[in-house]
């Protein structure tokens, strides 16, 4: 499979890019510093710099590609609207090369829903929203641009995101993952790769944990 990956140089794209060329899928990574992307290069691995910001400079990453994966993050506390922007000029850009499947990578902690408990719906999350508002915010409006895309979409929502090792952890369509309030970014990367190949998770949201 050749699959396309945004945000390739962060810590959940770093993990994705290598599991994928494990597995023998081509990746192109798309980056703005190739410097950013270390570790061995590999055969089936190609670097395409451009501005994820604009629609016609990654158009030639996404042509032929069999899935794009959007796993853009903000950087700080105030990191403005980059994953919203960057879902709405890479599904521009899919638009303009005919490409169907996109999985984007937001998170759990701006839905509250069934999956939730107690303490999570009334204490955690609200207390999370005080203090990640414009991260949130940006999220929301991720999710509303990628519902609204017309392409087989299907968003990745993990909860906080830690360096730790691969481990057994759950997933729920639609619906938070009770209880699942961490996540390696190692098995978010697995977890997107599985969501790719799964017709099933079209048009879901999928939400991990442990």
């Amino acid at each position: 499979m050749k699959i396309t990956v945004f945000g390739a140089t962060g810590g959940t794209g770093r993990h994705l890019v290598q599991q994928a060329l494990t597995a023998g899928h081509h990746v192109t990574a798309v980056v703005r510093d190739p410097a950013r992307l270390t570790g061995p290069r590999h055969s089936g691995l190609t670097l395409v710099t451009a501005d994820v910001m604009r629609p016609e400079a990654i158009e030639s990453a996404l042509s032929g590609s069999d899935a794009v994966v959007s796993a853009l993050g903000p950087r700080g506390r105030d990191a403005g609207n980059v994953c919203a922007a960057g879902a709405r000029s890479i599904i521009a850009a899919m638009r303009a090369t005919g490409t169907s499947r996109l999985v984007v990578v937001t998170a759990s902690g701006h839905v509250v829903d069934a999956g939730d408990g107690f303490a999570s719906r009334v204490l955690v999350k609200p207390l999370l929203r005080r203090f990640l508002r414009t991260g949130f915010a940006d999220f929301a409006r991720t999710d509303e641009e990628v519902r609204a895309s017309g392409l087989d979409w299907t968003i990745m929502r993990p909860p906080r995101l830690t360096d730790g090792r691969r481990r057994a952890y759950r997933t729920a369509v639609d619906l938070n993952v009770r209880g699942g309030v961490t996540i390696a970014r190692a098995d978010l990367a697995h977890a997107v790769l599985e969501a790719i190949d799964d017709p099933a998770t079209v048009g879901h949201c999928v939400s991990l944990g442990y």
